[in-house]
């Protein structure tokens, strides 16, 4: 006969059941989670793979029910059923993951105990230290500590629940929007926080502004299949809520209106402003969002597919250059825990993507035409045919020693395009491309990465014996270097000969 009936499984099921099983075959295990289901068998308990929530699925008798998903909705589901089915029996239930109030009440009316694992921990800990609780001890440690203490206090055990909670609040889908022009950490942080919501049932959409240009960062999305949208078009009075990963502020490096409403902040970038948000976690110490992102995944016990898991390790390893810039060690914790579910042949091509011929040629166009001044090179690449060359070429200018800013234009369809980067100064290029050509086309972006487009117009109706592309060259140049009145100053111990030295004329 049943003695023992466990009705769903967590990590917290999974310990109950540890210690009821010992020396014990009177256990029957019911989930539909057949991972969990496996686990258990592993361990001898006998398990039905079924609705915990179902009793037909239930056996005849139990003495003793345990109910443990990390579903609140499903537990109260669960225990309601197991209270009509054996009205004698005695019921403990796991809360589960962020659980409601109206949900915690209506446990505690069917079941005889109701556990809470957090508030067990917090508990403990204050009969650790000698705190009773009361307001008034609650009270003096506010006011004794910084609100960046006391969260950190916190720690990754209250982070997740808060985070859950404020997404089950909202009236609808959730936007997660990455910063414009995302790099891997951003895109690969957007694609899990919506996994997040969508395991509690909230619809998440991830998206991004700009464009995504590099080729490695387009060979991790079209090789991994991660589907984003981009903001373009979309109608926020559609979403309940709104997420910013690897960003902070709503209309600053993003293509959202500027005060935007926000619900959650997820970051690791010191912020430059205040940061408003229902949930927010700005953590400058940590190498990467993405290593935040794959905290949360663990402490919810949501694993990650392989594309996900392959992406947000991606995302740490570019961000923290594999590990040799601004690292912690939560950063190689992360790595470690999503490298055994990593498709280690797709990040292999993901790294090593093959490059377009005409990329190539506007590399070499870029490095034969740069025009340098101080730490700053700027180049007229002419006529292109793939705006994301560009952006490819600003990037890999950037690489030369002594150079600070880039800026790679050239013109295709009547438009000519630009692509700014910038590394180790505190210009921003962003607004250096918008005083430049602003008024001429359009043109921002954020303090490292810029971009602009302006209408070639009248440029193209030159003389026939003038070259469109000296004629584009002295335009654009000439405005970009008249709005950088104070260039930035190169890295110590490198020079402009530096430069000529390692591309020659």
């Amino acid at each position: 006969m049943v003695r023992r009936l466990l009705l769903g499984c967590s990590a917290v099921g999974n310990a109950l059941v540890e210690r009821v099983t010992e020396g014990s075959e009177d256990v029957l295990a019911v989930t539909d989670d057949p991972g969990w289901a496996s686990t258990l068998r592993d361990r001898s308990v006998a398990t039905v793979e079924a609705d915990p929530t179902d009793p037909s699925a239930f056996p005849e008798r139990a003495e003793v029910v345990l109910v443990a998903s990390d579903d609140p909705a499903r537990n109260v589901a669960a225990a309601a059923a197991a209270r009509e089915r054996y009205p004698d029996a005695m019921i403990v239930s796991h809360v589960g993951v962020a659980p409601t109030a109206s949900q915690v009440d209506a446990l505690e009316s069917v079941a005889n105990r109701v556990v809470d694992p957090v508030e067990a921990v917090a508990a403990r800990v204050r009969d650790a230290v000698g705190l009773d609780g009361s307001d008034a001890e609650r009270d003096h440690i506010a006011d004794s500590e910084s609100d960046h203490v006391a969260d950190r206090s916190a720690g990754s055990t209250e982070r997740p629940p808060r985070l859950i909670r404020t997404i089950r609040r909202l009236s609808g889908p959730l936007l997660v929007v990455a910063h414009d022009n995302p790099d891997p950490d951003a895109i690969a942080s957007a694609v899990g926080l919506a996994r997040i919501a969508e395991s509690i049932g909230v619809p998440a959409d991830p998206c991004y502004g700009g464009e995504i240009a590099h080729q490695e960062n387009r060979a991790m999305v079209n090789l991994l299949d991660l589907s984003l949208s981009t903001v373009d078009g979309i109608d926020l009075e559609e979403y309940g809520g709104v997420a910013l990963v690897d960003h902070s502020r709503a209309g600053i490096n993003d293509s959202l209106p500027e005060g935007t409403p926000v619900d959650v902040v997820i970051d690791h970038h010191p912020p430059r402003g205040p940061v408003e948000g229902t949930f927010v976690d700005v953590r400058p110490d940590v190498g990467a969002t993405s290593t935040l992102i794959e905290e949360y995944l663990s402490r919810l016990g949501i694993e990650p597919d392989r594309a996900l898991a392959t992406a947000l390790l991606y995302g740490i390893r570019i961000d923290t250059r594999d590990f040799t810039r601004e690292v912690s060690i939560p950063d190689f914790e992360a790595a470690a825990s999503l490298t055994p579910h990593v498709d280690e042949s797709t990040l292999d091509r993901v790294e090593s993507p093959s490059v377009s011929a005409e990329t190539l040629r506007v590399l070499a166009t870029a490095i034969d035409r740069r025009d340098v001044r101080g730490s700053t090179v700027a180049t007229c690449v002419g006529e292109i045919t793939d705006r994301d060359a560009l952006a490819q070429a600003a990037d890999r200018l950037l690489d030369l020693e002594g150079i600070a800013v880039t800026f790679v234009y050239g013109y295709m369809d009547g438009v000519i395009y630009g692509s700014a980067r910038a590394r180790g100064t505190d210009l921003d290029v962003g607004e250096l491309l918008r005083d430049a050509l602003a008024q001429a086309g359009s043109a921002g972006g954020h303090a490292n990465m810029a971009g602009a487009q302006v209408p070639l117009g009248i440029l193209e109706a030159v003389a026939e014996d003038e070259s469109l592309t000296d004629v584009v060259e002295e335009f654009v140049a000439g405005r970009f270097f008249e709005a950088l009145s104070s260039p930035p100053t190169p890295p110590a111990g490198t020079t402009p000969a530096a430069i000529d030295a390692e591309f020659p004329d």
